[in-house]
């Protein structure tokens, strides 16, 4: 149980408070969930708005716009505790990692684990059962490799890296040359793959390292699910590549990119700074910064 004063003190400013802080507060539910009750706390956005002209309990954080409206629509607006911030999803997530959110843990290593030698692991780092790290990779400080997943020879991963389960992190791209009797030989990929700071990847997710030099995600980039990531790519800081995307070899990402669902991009094309893909999307041209594409092939929708 935690009493709703504490939210109001979180680092996220709140503007207006309207309700009781001694209320306590003892479980995070979606205001549609019909478990949603008076000792509930859920955001709700403006497009979403409508929703509230009928709650007549619980703890909502919210925007000044929708707050206005609510005091107009509900007559029960009075018996909520309404917490009005700024960005309402952000001010939510810092009540969820406060209040909710399990602290993961940290220096373990599961004993499953297949670590070699020559790795050498910080005790803020956690690694999971079944977990395979091999020769010559680098690791930095608070580091979370979850189960099943495979570190690749020589791959460097910096701080603040968090990989999921089931993933492959530096193996060996599809390159294949084709010889003069019609057979193929796969291209030996010496170069490897390395995570900068703050790199967040999800589960099941291949990334593949260089044939020469390194595959990069640079810092706080975010990768999906069900991802892959071909070798010699480049994604710059802060771009976002979601469920079921394909970036294929050689493609470089700027920084800022929404890469959306299902997407695919082929080799050796460049993205500019600021970009959104758009889901499903086949990306067979360059893409210049901050611009949207869609459709496939992909074509430009508009300039941000």
């Amino acid at each position: 149980m935690i009493q709703v004063e504490k939210f109001l003190s979180l680092s996220i400013p709140v503007i207006t408070f309207q309700g009781n802080k001694a209320h306590f507060v003892k479980q995070v539910l979606q205001i549609t969930d019909s478990n949603f009750d008076k000792e509930s706390i859920a955001w709700c956005s403006d497009k979403n708005k409508e929703i509230l002209s009928s709650i007549n309990h619980g703890t909502i954080i919210l925007s000044e716009n929708s707050f206005d409206y609510i005091k107009e629509v509900n007559k029960e607006w009075s018996k909520i505790n309404w917490i009005v911030v700024e960005h309402p999803r952000s001010f939510f997530s810092l009540v969820l990692n406060t209040f909710f959110i399990t602290v993961p843990k940290t220096g373990i290593i599961e004993k499953s684990a297949n670590i070699h030698p020559s790795v050498n692991i910080n005790s803020s780092c956690y690694i999971g059962n079944n977990v395979v790290i091999e020769e010559g990779v680098i690791l930095g400080i608070n580091i979370r490799i979850n189960h099943n997943t495979s570190i690749l020879s020589n791959t460097v991963i910096h701080d603040n890296v968090s990989i999921g389960c089931n993933c492959t992190i530096g193996g060996v791209g599809f390159g294949y040359e084709l010889n003069p009797d019609g057979s193929y030989e796969v291209i030996p990929h010496i170069g490897n793959v390395e995570l900068m700071d703050n790199t967040e990847i999800g589960n099941n997710v291949c990334i593949d390292r260089a044939v020469l030099g390194s595959t990069v995600l640079h810092k706080n980039v975010k990768v999906d699910n069900l991802v892959h990531i071909a070798h010699g790519v480049q994604i710059g800081e802060n771009s976002l590549i979601i469920a079921n995307a394909m970036i294929a070899g050689s493609v470089t990402i700027g920084k800022n990119v929404w890469v959306a669902p299902s997407s695919s991009i082929i080799q050796k094309i460049e993205v500019g700074d600021n970009s959104l893909i758009g889901i499903g999307s086949t990306v067979l041209k360059h893409v210049e910064e901050s611009t949207i594409v869609a459709g496939s092939p992909a074509k430009k929708i508009k300039s941000k």
